[in-house]
């Protein structure tokens, strides 16, 4: 509830500070500015705004609001464009109202659709971004007691990131970090990884090194996958400082806190060859009695939250 009120205040807030625009547009032309037809361009600023925040529609829209407007003033209080006499052929006459109006309906449409592919090829990318990350994940997770697990633990990490309030492009790290948090895990070997015994204390040092090999097998990737690094380095940093490095709390990024839980959700819930996977409800008892220690209350809380709400649940192809 909590991060769709912040995204409803957002969106009220592009709102606002659009309508703003316009007023201080019209401010500027009151009292800076003497060229009548100099001004007609401040009026231009609303749908640059909103082609680059809402896309074409809104854009045409913010247009026509915008037209609406200074034909209003030009009618009403045609005072308000002038600072004192002006030469009759200076004035703004309604043919260079209407040319001005013209192009920026015209210039809305064009640049708004343009927008809207740009930012449709975005998603396209983006897609294809998150389909290689999966894919490499079922690498990584290829025996019968983790198969599926970082898709499983991306599903959870995403929930409760939302839950959680967090920005678009953090739950969107926290989804490829999750993809990725174990891809150290190629360089372990596959019979201390799915050693049936207890491991032994140079086999737990192999495991704990997935976290560091892991992100310098990603770091000659660049573009927006080297922000996910800190994320998978700190996946297993604890909250109290216990973890696989001695970080504190607010050093932690909170999206490698969400994948910490996600990733000890499923592991408890998971069957392995040494035991027997709990209940959902037997692991979240854990999850909440570890609140504090090993987890940030705030990511426990949007993880109990989340789990009540049954946003927690895969399809069973993936369990």
């Amino acid at each position: 509830m909590k991060g769709k009120w912040i995204s409803h205040l957002a969106q009220v807030n592009k709102e606002l500070v659009l309508i703003f625009s316009i007023v201080a547009s019209a401010a500027l032309v009151n009292f800076f500015v003497e060229g009548q037809r100099l001004v007609l361009t401040f009026y231009n600023l609303p749908t640059l705004f909103a082609v680059y925040y809402f896309g074409r529609t809104r854009a045409v829209q913010a247009a026509v609001a915008t037209i609406l407007f200074v034909t209003w003033v030009n009618v009403m209080h045609p005072s308000l464009f002038n600072h004192g006499p002006i030469p009759a052929e200076d004035l703004l006459g309604w043919s260079d109202l209407a040319i001005w109006a013209g192009f920026l309906v015209i210039f809305a449409y064009a640049t708004g659709t343009l927008h809207e592919h740009s930012q449709q090829r975005m998603r396209e990318l983006r897609e294809t971004y998150f389909g290689v990350l999966q894919i490499l994940s079922q690498m990584i997770s290829n025996d019968k007691f983790t198969q599926n697990h970082s898709y499983r633990v991306s599903i959870y990490a995403t929930q409760i990131a939302l839950e959680l309030g967090l920005r678009e492009d953090q739950i969107e790290d926290v989804r490829a970090a999750a993809l990725l948090h174990d891809v150290g895990k190629l360089e372990i070997s596959r019979e201390v990884l799915y050693k049936a015994a207890r491991l032994t204390d140079d086999e737990m040092k192999e495991i704990r090194t997935h976290v560091e090999r892991g992100v310098e097998m990603l770091s000659p990737v660049g573009g927006s996958l080297r922000r996910v690094l800190p994320i998978i380095l700190a996946h297993h940093d604890k909250f109290d400082g216990s973890g696989y490095h001695p970080t504190k709390a607010e050093q932690i990024p909170v999206e490698a806190m969400v994948i910490s839980v996600a990733d000890v959700y499923d592991s408890l819930v998971s069957d392995r060859p040494y035991r027997k996977g709990l209940s959902p409800f037997e692991a979240r008892d854990t999850i909440v009695k570890a609140s504090g220690t090993d987890f940030d209350p705030r990511i426990v809380n949007a993880f109990e939250a989340a789990f009540r709400k049954q946003r927690l649940e895969v399809p069973e192809v993936l369990v």
